[in-house]
């Protein structure tokens, strides 16, 4: 295991994790993953300055999925694949939903399988054009995981799900933004100034109120609407006594921009 795997620096308030395997086009394994969760935990801490994340690869894959290798850490035990989802890659989707800040993913090539779950896990996806996606599972006689068949249907629907999943047809940078797969596609040179100028909108925002945000978006799909309104009213009556608000307010009244890094 090193510490190689995953790059981990800071920019101006931006943390950028990156998938750093590219000759396995960042395939994750245990290892990859226990590593990723280290430097996610360092750069999410109090005190680390961070205000936005953001998820990418080197080379050519973003991530072609778990490591099939034999070294790799991946075999299915004795009790089942099962165990290995929850023990090391349902904890890793677990902490990502859980987060107090705003995740962007920059998908710099392929995110096949658990890669294309990693990046569904942003709140805003952007993607090189020569990125793909594709579910892979079928092709070696296995069903989605790492949450892809609760994610997936939620952005493209249940029948291009369905296809993706059945058929593990690639598709393309273009056709995932048609479907609302992705946000915004960028030529590939652009992708990571253009994900870091994304990041840094949400780093200059209010991400007490952003963390808000992606819980009401989280818990969307599994509350009934009057639960929704009730989710809405209780993180309302949080981010109205904030100093978010009184800075955003005052602003306003000064005619001046917001200045929530300040808080």
């Amino acid at each position: 295991m090193s510490k190689d795997w995953v790059g981990r620096e800071i920019h101006d308030g931006i943390g950028v994790l990156t998938l750093n395997r590219p000759e396995v086009m960042n395939a994750v394994s245990p290892g990859v993953v226990a590593v990723f969760q280290e430097a996610f935990v360092e750069l999410t801490r109090p005190g680390s300055g961070v205000r936005c994340l953001v998820v990418t690869g080197t080379g050519r894959g973003f991530s072609s999925g778990a490591d099939l290798s034999e070294d790799s850490g991946n075999d299915v035990p004795a009790d089942g694949a099962a165990s290995v989802l929850q023990r090391v890659y349902h904890p890793l989707l677990r902490l990502l939903r859980d987060c107090e800040l705003p995740i962007v993913t920059a998908v710099n090539g392929a995110a096949v399988g658990a890669g294309m779950s990693l990046a569904m896990m942003g709140d805003i996806i952007v993607c090189a054009r020569s990125a793909y996606f594709l579910q892979a599972f079928r092709r070696i006689g296995l069903v989605p995981d790492c949450g892809s068949s609760w994610l997936l249907p939620r952005f493209v629907g249940a029948a291009r799900a369905r296809e993706m999943s059945m058929l593990g047809n690639k598709i393309t940078a273009e056709q995932a933004l048609e479907w609302g797969l992705v946000n915004r596609v960028f030529d590939d040179a652009q992708l990571m100034p253009e994900a870091l100028s994304l990041a840094r909108q949400l780093a200059d925002g209010p991400v007490s109120a952003l963390a808000k945000i992606r819980r009401l978006y989280w818990e969307t799909s599994g509350n009934s609407f009057e639960e929704q309104l009730e989710l809405e009213d209780r993180l309302q009556q949080i981010a109205s006594k904030g100093a978010e608000f009184a800075e955003g307010v005052a602003a306003f009244r000064e005619k001046r921009p917001a200045d929530f890094r300040a808080i």
